[in-house]
């Protein structure tokens, strides 16, 4: 079992920045690829960026220059530094991890956190 735990939601004016967290622990695991997804009321839940173990990265067209997403595999924590902001990124953001363990290195299992409210105001 693994643990998605995030961090760094909260209000901010159109054109500021926040920076989201999500640190993953469990034991004898390994994180595949790892993201952010965000859904807002009455949308569906969408991707927001994305970043591999080799550290590729994929980003919604929405969100490409203005966004940046990064990991620390030592600490399996993820971040998104979010710059430019504005109302339409407002929403509840989702950490999902996809992962692997060591008892079955080729399956994979997916995770969620339990997301953190952005909220940007005009």
């Amino acid at each position: 079992q693994v643990q998605l735990v995030e961090s760094g939601g909260g209000l901010v004016q159109a054109g500021g920045s926040l920076r989201l967290s999500c640190a993953a622990s469990g034991s004898s695991f390994s994180i595949n690829a790892i993201g952010w997804f965000r859904q807002a009321p009455g949308n569906q839940r969408e991707l927001v960026a994305i970043i591999s173990s080799g550290g590729s990265t994929n980003y919604a067209d929405s969100v490409k220059g203005r966004f940046t997403i990064s990991r620390d595999n030592a600490n399996n924590t993820v971040y998104l530094q979010m710059n430019s902001l504005n109302p339409e990124d407002t929403a509840v953001y989702y950490c999902n991890a996809q992962v692997s363990f060591q008892r079955n290195p080729h399956v994979n299992f997916q995770y969620w956190g339990q997301g953190t409210q952005v909220t940007v105001s005009s």
